[in-house]
């Protein structure tokens, strides 16, 4: 039986940082955690509120691609303890959506949206196209693995997968430059979402499979 220590008593301390202020969302997430042990604050990436030599573990999803990544990797070197560990993740843009028999029909829905939203990229995206490539060869520690091959199975209903569509910078951008249009293709999708899966209600639930990419490494030892 495993049993389940606080925080406080393994004496871990964890630090939440966003690189703008999320508000109650936040918040949200950093309240039900004691305040010995966990703390939050809103600062850049390039600029990281720790000693040097400080940080036994670095971790970020869907937002490495985001930073100014020079400095960030300077950062990074600059609070690891040797020997301390960095894993930075993100979601690709590689997804198959599953119901049943209909799982191609409905991933082709997908590439067909994912091809309307494209020439809205925004130009980090390009990190996320090579799978984190670029950011991996800008890392100057030896100790380090770049894994492409994970799979996230999450399932989701219709109304929470326009969701998160719509969460993506592209349809940000095309929100922005073409309200109307932005509008009318989330509407459009899910009429055909639900008429391929032969459904009605967008509370229905599909599995989302989502490609992911990691970095994973340490800082060496310094002698």
């Amino acid at each position: 039986m495993v049993k389940k220590w606080p925080l406080a008593c393994l004496r871990i301390k964890i630090t939440l940082l966003s690189i703008r202020n999320t508000g109650s969302r936040f918040r949200r997430i950093c309240e039900p955690r004691s305040s010995r042990s966990w703390r939050k604050s809103a600062r850049p990436a390039e600029k990281l509120p720790f000693e040097d030599n400080s940080v036994d573990l670095i971790t970020a999803f869907s937002a490495v691609h985001w930073f100014d990544i020079p400095c960030f990797i300077k950062e990074m070197d600059r609070i690891l303890k040797p020997s301390g560990c960095f894993i930075l993740c993100s979601n690709t843009l590689d997804m198959q959506w599953h119901y049943g028999d209909q799982s191609e029909k409905l991933t082709e829905i997908f590439k067909e949206v994912q091809a309307q939203l494209l020439p809205y990229t925004h130009e980090r995206v390009k990190y996320i196209l090579d799978d984190y490539k670029a950011i991996f060869d800008a890392l100057p520690f030896q100790d380090k693995e770049r894994i492409t091959d994970i799979v996230d199975k999450v399932p989701k209903s219709v109304s929470e997968l326009l969701g998160y569509l719509q969460s993506f910078s592209m349809y940000h951008c095309l929100l922005k430059a073409q309200p109307e249009e932005a509008k009318s293709l989330i509407q459009n999708t899910e009429q055909r979402i639900l008429e391929t899966m032969g459904v009605f209600s967008p509370e229905t639930m599909l599995e989302i499979w989502i490609r992911q990419v990691c970095i994973l490494g340490s800082k060496s030892c310094k002698k």
